[in-house]
């Protein structure tokens, strides 16, 4: 069992597209396809298998992802130690909203990268919570940054960082601040802003106005919480975002905070990744580092 084929193995085992593959490491697809078989004959059992079109990890092919994860992060710790490098190397991919890219994280990533300068960070959108819960599952995220209801996950380590307030807001001059107290009826008309099917945002509104019986049919859908931002400053309609998004807006006027009494449970800024993940000096690090400047 080579190197070569274990990085050839988790290529296509976070691709599941051979020609991809090829691709990323610059190999002939005949030279991918001739790996993977080899390994699967050492190894004495199939690791893909096609339906139809599309590739697919067989039970064994997951299992097994996980243990050749393992060997080549050892094996790059064990090259570094091995020329007396003292300073950690690799790449961290890291999953997040927009919202905590935007606000959360660039104090967590300048800290960071002072103590770590060689390792490199990625970033993927995680647009919902499941998604980003799928990719930490199938490792093609090391770690992600969710804000949910606080419930367990397996087979998820999941830590709470700090409670969200959401705030339903509007433009200033929006008809519905003569109300003092906004109940979810009075949103059946109203034009809502909402991110993607899925994101935690929109499902604690959806919800709330659901088991109220309301069923608005005015929507607008954006995949940037920022655009949804500015919609509500030019005043096309109403939105919930976390209170960290529009405080400075509110403090500064060109957005209000509606007296919204809708049933909306309590929302958390989590830290998520694998329970089987195998934990790095650089992972260890950014998780502690994310612990002292999130947590109160």
């Amino acid at each position: 069992m080579e190197t070569k084929q274990l990085v050839t193995f988790k290529t296509a085992a976070e691709t599941l597209n051979f020609t991809k593959t090829a691709k990323a490491l610059q190999f002939a697809q005949l030279s991918v396809t001739a790996q993977i078989k080899s390994l699967e004959k050492e190894l004495d059992t199939p690791l893909f298998e096609r339906l139809g079109k599309r590739l697919y990890l067989t039970e064994a092919g997951r299992q097994f992802k996980k243990y050749a994860d393992h060997m080549l992060l050892l094996t790059e710790e064990a090259h570094l130690a091995a020329k007396g490098l003292e300073e950690p190397s690799g790449t961290l991919v890291i999953g997040a909203q927009e919202s905590q890219c935007t606000y959360r994280l660039p104090s967590i990533l300048r800290a960071f990268k002072d103590q770590f300068p060689q390792v490199k960070l990625v970033f993927r959108p995680a647009h919902s919570d499941e998604k980003a819960k799928e990719q930490l599952i199938n490792g093609t995220l090391d770690i992600a940054f969710i804000m949910d209801v606080d419930k367990p996950k397996d087979p998820l380590n999941v830590e709470t960082l700090i409670q969200d307030n959401m705030k339903l807001v509007a433009a200033p001059d929006h008809r519905l601040h003569t109300k003092k107290t906004l109940l979810p009826e009075h949103l059946e008309e109203e034009t809502l802003l909402l991110t993607e099917t899925g994101c935690s945002y929109r499902t604690i509104l959806e919800d709330s106005l659901r088991k109220a019986g309301v069923h608005p049919t005015n929507n607008f859908e954006f995949v940037s919480i920022e655009a949804i931002k500015q919609c509500v400053i030019a005043g096309l309609g109403v939105a919930i975002l976390p209170e960290m998004v529009v405080e400075k807006d509110i403090q500064e006027g060109r957005i209000k905070e509606l007296n919204w009494q809708g049933d909306t449970p309590a929302f958390y800024t989590q830290i998520a990744w694998h329970k089987d993940k195998f934990m790095t000096i650089p992972l260890e690090a950014f998780i502690d580092l994310t612990r002292k400047i999130l947590q109160p």
